[in-house]
């Protein structure tokens, strides 16, 4: 990550395929600082030692915990509950879509996806974060 601009926006992506990660980050890194974390178990440990992202977006089929496990889990944390997720997931079905919003997901796009449609959700929801806030 790019620690010489505190203010660029962090993304923690929560992804076990190397190819989308890698379109994740080209996509991303120009405008946000991205974390990779290949499991659900190490992007906890990456949360519980204080890196906190701006937004995370997560798959939903994982190797460990999955990521409707991971929504339920932040959900049910006072510190993590806050923290924006869109679910980036190859899952199309309607029940599984409202599934993860009900758990707590701000957004899910369906792979294979659009860049622009990606940048754009991220722009949307970041740009609701900050209406809420009061920042707009």
């Amino acid at each position: 990550m790019n620690t010489s601009n505190p203010a660029r926006i962090k993304i923690l992506i929560v992804e076990d395929d190397p190819f989308i990660n890698m379109i994740i980050k080209k996509i991303l890194s120009t405008d946000y600082d991205i974390e990779i974390s290949t499991s659900v178990l190490t992007a906890f440990s990456y949360l519980q030692t204080g890196n906190i992202p701006d937004l995370i977006i997560s798959d939903l089929n994982m190797p460990d915990l999955n990521g409707m496990d991971f929504l339920v889990q932040l959900q049910t944390s006072s510190f993590f509950k806050f923290l924006p997720v869109i679910i980036l997931s190859g899952e199309n079905s309607t029940e599984t879509r409202i599934k993860c919003l009900d758990n707590g997901a701000d957004g899910y796009i369906v792979k294979p996806f659009n860049p622009t449609e990606l940048l754009a959700r991220i722009r949307a929801l970041l740009r609701t974060m900050k209406k809420a806030r009061g920042l707009l």
